[in-house]
């Protein structure tokens, strides 16, 4: 085993709670092993947002097929002095055998629906909860951004910017991902470009120009020393004076067989500034050069700009997408619904769950368009031909079924934000979205709520 291989595992093993260690070493000691069934669902709609966009489940299936725990993570739980030694021995062997289902990446989702669903022998089950939410949320969280943005400007390109800002390499590999997946266009992080095949953008910084004599002189030596198409940062002194710099280099490079393709803005009122720009460069007859806008953007700018036709073509957005800024948690839960075929759930206030293992099914309209959805138990027949069913099976006994590409997921999320209605689409404030349960699973519901007030004595209180 390749050593990056091993410190794979170990930090799998390893990147979870210390609680489910401790559940795990009691399941163990009670010889708890009956097969479970846990729920991963976002409870309510974050701000803003009407639907979110699925993603990371690939990541989950890689962890669980990988899980296991060497030597070496072994004597590491050991030495915390808080786990039980006959559990971790008895983790040598371990192996994941749960079957999972799931709902595919790039899928448009509405809260209180499961995005995924475990069911396993309990400790496996539990063990895959840290893992599984861990992966998911900060994905869901970067799609669902990324797709608002994709909304807000419909016929700009989009490139994620944001590594320099994400928590970690790791995040910005996710960040880049989970944009792609939900829109994007590009990447400017390389190790994304190389991971996954997404395309790879990006000009140069203020520091290449201002170290020159220069600014025209900057331009001139990266137009030297720059193989392709050549875009120029025009905003480090004054953006104007930086158009009449990129169209006199430009007409130098149409003698050598290159061209200038882009000037990209990173500051100022960027409408007026896109506006005096484009006509600067179609005078010099430079129509076909496009301009990038970039600096702190989000959808609610791009919403503005699409709405005065600022004459921008692509957007470089970064902070805002690789931290979700203005919505950066999903409430997201792991809950258990189901053990020795049993309903379970928990009676909080605002934190109930769906009991047993469960089916969502869309209905679309005439129109092709989102009609509404349903949430039914598993084992509940189809409600009609004109119902898609959602959540699919993608691991069996710890094996994973149906391994997908991200570019699958993004032609799904594609196929799917044609189908969402417009109302939907809003990007300030949230709009409803039929969801139902249905009538076995209501029945089913109310039971298991029944039986749990009653076992815990708070009918009689």
């Amino acid at each position: 085993m390749v050593e990056s291989d091993r410190r794979r595992l170990h930090e799998v093993a390893l990147a979870t709670d210390l609680y489910q260690m401790t559940m795990g070493a009691s399941y163990h000691a009670l010889e708890m092993d009956s097969t479970a069934t846990f729920s991963l669902m976002v409870r309510k709609p974050p701000k803003n947002r009407s639907f979110m966009v699925v993603a990371g489940i690939q990541e989950v299936m890689d962890r669980l097929a990988s899980l296991q725990f060497d030597q070496s993570v072994r004597g590491y739980l050991h030495s915390t002095g808080q786990i039980r030694p006959d559990f971790i021995e008895a983790l040598r062997d371990f192996r994941f055998q749960g079957d999972v289902w799931a709902i595919p990446e790039g899928s448009i989702v509405f809260p209180n629906e499961p995005v995924l669903e475990v069911q396993a022998p309990i400790l496996h089950a539990q063990l895959a909860e840290t893992l599984a939410i861990n992966a998911i949320h900060y994905a869901m969280a970067v799609a669902t951004k990324a797709s608002r943005c994709r909304i807000a400007a419909p016929d700009a390109s989009l490139i994620d910017f944001g590594l320099r800002r994400t928590p970690g390499i790791e995040a910005g590999l996710t960040a880049a991902r989970s944009a792609y997946l939900a829109g994007f266009d590009g990447t400017s992080n390389l190790l994304a470009g190389e991971r996954y095949g997404i395309p790879v953008a990006g000009t140069v910084a203020h520091s290449f120009i201002e170290s020159r004599p220069s600014e025209i002189d900057a331009f001139r030596v990266f137009r030297d020393t720059f193989p392709g198409p050549v875009t120029l940062l025009i905003d480090t002194y004054d953006t104007v004076r930086g158009a009449h710099h990129a169209v006199r280099v430009a007409k130098e490079i149409e003698e050598n067989g290159n061209r200038v393709a882009a000037v990209r803005l990173d500051s100022g009122d960027l409408v007026e500034l896109s506006f005096s720009v484009r006509k600067i460069l179609d005078e010099a007859g430079l129509t076909d050069v496009r301009i990038i806008a970039s600096g702190g953007l989000d959808e609610f700018e791009l919403e503005q700009f699409t709405r005065v036709a600022a004459p921008i073509d692509a957007y470089g957005v970064g902070t805002q997408i690789g931290t979700a800024a203005d919505s950066p948690i999903l409430d997201m839960a792991y809950k258990l619904v189901e053990y020795e075929n049993v309903g379970r759930l928990k009676l909080s206030t605002g934190k109930m769950s769906l009991v047993g293992p469960k089916q969502v099914w869309r209905r679309y309209g005439p129109d092709g368009f989102y009609e509404r959805d349903l949430v039914s138990a598993r084992d509940e027949p189809a409600p009609g031909d004109e119902w898609t069913p959602l959540l699919e099976p993608v691991m069996q006994a710890g094996e994973i079924l149906k391994p997908e590409t991200l570019q699958e997921g993004r032609e799904r999320f594609n196929l799917e934000l044609a189908r969402l209605p417009d109302r939907l689409k809003v990007i300030e404030g949230e709009q409803p979205y039929e969801v139902q349960l249905s009538d076995v699973l209501r029945k089913r519901q109310e039971t298991a709520i029944q039986e749990a007030r009653k076992r815990e004595g708070i009918d009689a209180q």
